[in-house]
């Protein structure tokens, strides 16, 4: 992508010219790792007052800091001419237009802060100002009606005594207590002067204002951990903080309260039926703002809620669904039900919003060929257009897999589909090795897109392997029947709808039954578990943070309250159904277990905690299966420092050449540096 530079107060400004066009000719290549992990993403995109500029995030793989680092970037609506409007050294985040259209908020650390602060910088050029010097970090932010101040959410500072005993290592904590509670603050403009809205031993994990500045909704629950998530409730009060009232007590976890434009009524999103039960695709919910019964909007809705919020006028709420190996945006009418899809195509759309003021729609198409470019639609619907080029230049400068929508029939008769993506060189009447990679969840799907660096399906299929992503039962978009199949009992058709579908794959034509190789992350690890214990026709395997003893998995991880419906109960309560949880655990059957296996976690995941992976690699040791257990250090539940990232993608493709395709796998190593690789190729 050519580009100029020129160094204004601000930051290093990059102007955008052009896409692949102005590249030199040359015959598209194949993937490498490397590339995929360096494949910049863009977040949260804000259109303009005017409609006319586009802010969003952008975030690239920086391998001197090991890590990827974000920026705001302006791009002009008319011509798609992208600039870099920041270029800290720690980063950017979270751009908000002023009402007026004049200032650009956001946050950053600069100049040695400890936490990250709001920042002003004119939309027209120029130095960022410094508006806040809060004690902890400013998130979530959004502008008053007026321009008069911006409202945000911060944890609550360590006391001197607190920081004292850290600095002197006196710092034994009690878990599941050692939190500061979050809550609402606004900040004038300019003065900075600071107010602080909401107080008390509670958290607030998320807050609208209203249109008119006049009132807020918020989730208001007893602390900030994600295990608390589901005691969650719906509150509404003064723009000022006063006369707070609870809306909602119903033990589920509401998302995006949002206030209809005459405040008269409130939207949320909650993945429970009309009772309020707990798991099923998440829905639409509309209840008064003083209170009373929340109802469902559309009770046979067959998809996935996503996300929603209101029209101008408060007669239609726009939202985006999950369809199974696509998302599409909709519009329903909100006094009859009646819904409208605006969008069509083999994509998975993200960043979407709606900007009221120019009547636009701006989302992120993610397809099999960019990796989500933004662009813009009416509100209504209509044509859409391309704003963002950031992406374009991947399909002319790689060979990129083709992509294909299969289906196929459960044990029990029920369709499931999933998609295949076939190896580059891919010949008809040829058998290819294949490798299942099973998503995460379980509630929840893979659709059609581009792809990052966890599947690396385009390395995949360059090296002639076939990569099929199942959605298995239990994965979300497919209708409540069809998630809520895992209700009761975890592993009922799951793994069987996976193995059914590697059969077509084999029917096709196109995969060797011979050289099969299974993979996921998270409940993908979990179903990798259950696979190399349930057949040995996989001959080669990776278990990414992977769920090995129910019960052990139940009290370690960090949120348990979704897979309670899995067993009809806790194992902690009178008459726990204990044989349910251990007939679930993969780690009570791995003397079954042939397949040469591999697992991965990160050392500070809280999700899925590395114990549940020792507990596997160690059965496997016992019964003499080839195995390695590789632990991350310092990463959480999703690996985000770069090596870590290209070692566990190189690690696989080592194992899965050594022990299916036999041939020998050539380490990619980092830029400007070796990659630390020599141990793991020679176990």
């Amino acid at each position: 992508m050519a580009h100029t530079t020129r160094a204004l107060a601000a930051g290093i400004v990059v102007v955008v010219l052009g896409s692949a066009s102005r590249l030199p000719a040359q015959q598209p290549k194949p993937m490498r790792v490397v590339d995929l992990i360096e494949l910049p993403s863009l977040s949260d995109p804000q259109l303009s007052p005017d409609g006319r500029a586009l802010l969003y995030v952008r975030s690239d793989a920086d391998w001197k800091a090991n890590r990827r680092i974000s920026h705001v970037w302006r791009a002009d609506v008319a011509t798609g001419r992208s600039v870099q409007l920041t270029n800290g050294e720690k980063g950017e985040s979270g751009p908000r237009w002023s009402p007026d259209g004049r200032w650009i908020a956001f946050t950053a650390a600069r100049n040695g802060d400890e936490h990250r602060q709001i920042w002003l910088l004119p939309a027209d050029g120029g130095e960022a100002i410094r508006l806040t010097k809060h004690a902890t970090a400013p998130e979530d932010l959004t502008w008053a009606p007026d321009g008069s101040a911006i409202y945000f959410v911060a944890e609550e500072p360590k006391s001197k005594e607190e920081k004292e005993k850290e600095r002197l290592k006196d710092d034994v904590y009690a878990f599941d207590e050692n939190y500061e509670q979050p809550h609402l603050w606004k900040v004038a403009v300019p003065s900075g002067e600071e107010t602080r809205l909401t107080s008390g031993d509670f958290a607030v994990r998320g807050y609208a204002l209203s249109r008119d500045g006049r009132k807020i909704v918020l989730n208001r629950a007893p602390n900030p951990l994600l295990g608390y998530g589901d005691q969650s409730e719906v509150w509404v009060m003064d723009a000022d903080g006063k006369n707070a009232v609870q809306l909602t007590k119903n033990g589920q976890a509401e998302g995006q309260p949002q206030l209809s434009p005459d405040n008269t009524q409130v939207l949320f999103t909650c993945d429970c039926n009309e009772k309020f039960e707990s798991y099923y695709n998440d829905k639409i919910f509309l209840m008064p703002a003083t209170g009373g019964a929340a109802r469902v909007l559309m009770p046979d809705f067959p998809y996935e809620v996503q996300r929603a919020t209101w029209s101008q006028d408060g007669r239609s709420i726009y939202f985006l669904a999950n369809m199974g190996v696509h998302s599409e945006l909709f519009r329903v009418d909100v006094a009859t039900g009646k819904y409208t899809q605006l969008t069509d195509g083999e994509h998975s759309l993200t960043g979407w919003m709606l900007a009221n003021g120019p009547g636009l729609h701006v989302v992120g198409i993610d397809s099999p060929t960019n990796a989500g470019d933004f662009w813009i639609l009416p509100a209504a619907g209509g044509k859409l257009r391309q704003v963002t080029h950031v992406f374009d230049r991947y399909a002319k400068e790689f060979r990129l897999p083709r992509q294909e929508k299969i289906t196929w029939k459960g044990k029990d008769g029920v369709t499931v589909e999933g998609l295949l993506f076939y190896p580059l060189d891919y010949q008809p009447g040829q058998r290819y090795p294949l490798v299942v990679q099973t998503h995460g969840g379980p509630a929840a799907s893979d659709h059609f897109g581009f792809g990052r660096w966890s599947n690396y399906t385009q390395v995949l299929t360059a090296m002639g392997y076939a990569v099929l992503h199942p959605n298995y039962r239990g994965s979300t978009g497919y209708g409540d029947a069809f998630l809520r199949d895992m209700v009761g009992h975890y592993w009922q058709n799951a793994h069987l709808d996976v193995l059914a579908g590697v059969d077509k794959v084999i029917e096709m034509g196109i995969a060797d039954p011979d050289r099969l190789v299974a993979m996921g992350w998270s409940a993908g690890g979990h179903m990798t578990n259950k696979l190399i214990t349930f057949t040995d026709r996989f001959k080669a395997a990776s278990s990414g943070a992977g769920g090995a003893n129910y019960v052990s998995f139940y009290a370690q991880s960090d949120t348990r309250h979704y897979r309670t419906p899995w067993f009809g109960g806790t194992p902690w309560q009178k008459d726990a159904p204990i044989d349910k949880y251990i007939a679930t655990s993969p780690v009570f059957e791995t003397w079954k277990v042939k397949t040469p296996t591999i697992f991965l976690v990160g050392g500070a995941d809280p999700r899925v905690p590395m114990p549940q992976s020792v507990e596997m690699y160690r059965g496997l040791v016992a019964n003499g299966v080839p195995t390695h257990l590789y632990v991350a250090p310092r990463e959480p539940h999703g690996w985000q420092e770069l090596r870590h990232e290209l070692f566990k993608v190189n690690v696989e493709l080592d194992w899965f050449e050594r022990w299916v395709t036999h041939r020998t796998y050539t380490w990619e190593k980092a830029p400007g540096g070796e990659a630390a690789a020599t141990a793991a190729q020679q176990q």
